[in-house]
């Protein structure tokens, strides 16, 4: 029995172990430096679009393994709308924003009609969008770069300018002090929640060797958040795409853990026919997840172009193997049904971590690609053996 439960520990934070064993290793790889303030600051806005578009992914996801391919398409489509209403167009950026918001939108829903009430296949749909909207991207930008240097208020707003921190409420101290008081209420309000389920937990008198699980992950889980934010305060301290970020993460955590829309996501995926015989709507889920996902996308656009203080032909390529691969390295399950946005959020950092650990170490651009695909491989494989209870080879 103590051996299974060991296992089943094991399986549940696999992806945790191996997170804390990369920092490990990358911290010794690398004397220390991938763990300075400025190398984590680097790593969020680097890898804000992988968290963003791994949230929208992952809903696509759950409704039966299923994929969009266009994602990084149409990440550049909308960030060329963007870029040419507010540089060529003198457009004031608010409602160039309003402007990207309805177009990603309007693209997720026009593919999501086709997947979902058309029934083709998402991959043929989301493929033909990949194709499109990038030849869509060169005309709009006429095959040429866009700068937006000059539009400082958007570029700031999604954290691509040098002001692309929240301001410190005490000028010239020492350490952010805005930073380290979001930490610590942040900090209280998780402590607060989790105290609060523990003692739920206590008396329904729970075993207690899950109780113990709980406290030991709330313990380790507040160490992080402390970590963080001392990080962070020893920079500049909060960069404003972290906002948006976890504006995203909050937002999406809440829509699949806690609403009847979320349960819709999972049902959907572990069996649709006997979710659409239990009176659920499922084209409606199928629709909404794919209109989620360009809307998400038009977010992603943003604050890509906002990082690059330009718009390119070139930007969003393979955004969505980086999508699809946080959300399959963060225990979503390739056959749907299964997943959660704090697991694609892991699978995230873990991608972020390898890529910003292997270019500190001066590791081959090819090689990285080499093992970020190997990465998400032993994922899935991972995830297939897991579903036949140990055996790697099927029976049928």
């Amino acid at each position: 029995m103590e051996t299974n439960k060991v296992i089943d520990f094991i399986k549940k934070y696999t992806m945790i172990i191996v997170l804390i064993l990369l920092i490990i290793f990358f911290g010794i790889g690398t004397n220390g430096s991938i763990l300075m303030p400025m190398n984590i600051s680097s790593l969020i806005s680097q890898n804000a679009y992988v968290f963003i578009l791994a949230t929208g992914m992952l809903l696509c996801i759950l409704t039966g393994g299923n994929i969009d391919l266009s994602v990084g398409s149409v990440v550049c489509f909308v960030g060329a709308i963007g870029a040419v209403l507010m540089v060529n167009c003198k457009v004031n950026f608010i409602v160039a924003i309003l402007a990207m918001f309805v177009v990603g939108t309007l693209i997720g829903a026009f593919q999501g009609f086709w997947i979902a009430y058309v029934r083709i296949p998402p991959f043929i749909v989301t493929l033909a969008g990949m194709l499109a909207f990038r030849g869509l991207s060169n005309i709009v930008l006429d095959g040429m770069t866009v700068s937006i240097k000059d539009c400082t208020t958007f570029v700031n707003l999604f954290g691509g300018g040098a002001d692309c921190y929240i301001p410190d409420i005490i000028a010239n101290a020492p350490i952010n002090v805005t930073c380290l008081v979001v930490g610590g209420v942040s900090l209280i309000v998780y402590l607060f929640m989790q105290i609060v389920n523990l003692l739920k937990k206590l008396k329904k008198e729970h075993k207690k060797s899950e109780v113990v699980i709980d406290i030991a992950k709330m313990t380790l889980i507040s160490l992080v958040i402390i970590g963080f934010t001392v990080v962070l305060a020893l920079h500049k301290g909060i960069p404003t795409v972290l906002i948006w970020v976890l504006l995203v993460i909050v937002v999406y955590a809440y829509l699949t853990s806690n609403t009847t829309l979320g349960r819709h996501f999972y049902a959907v995926g572990g069996n649709e026919k006997a979710t659409k015989l239990s009176g659920i709507n499922t084209n409606k889920v199928y629709f909404f997840a794919y209109a989620n996902m360009g809307f998400l996308a038009a977010l992603a656009g943003m604050v890509t172009i906002a990082r690059m203080t330009s718009a390119q032909p070139t930007y969003g390529q393979s955004y969505e193997m980086d999508a699809i691969g946080a959300c399959f390295i963060g225990g979503a399950s390739a056959y749907g049904g299964i997943g959660t946005v704090p697991g694609v959020i892991i699978g995230a950092v873990l991608m972020g971590i390898i890529n910003l650990g292997m270019s500190l170490m001066g590791v081959d651009q090819n090689w990285q690609k080499v093992v970020k695909g190997g990465v998400l491989l032993i994922a899935v494989i991972f995830d297939v053996v897991i579903n036949r209870n140990g055996r790697i080879i099927s029976k049928n």
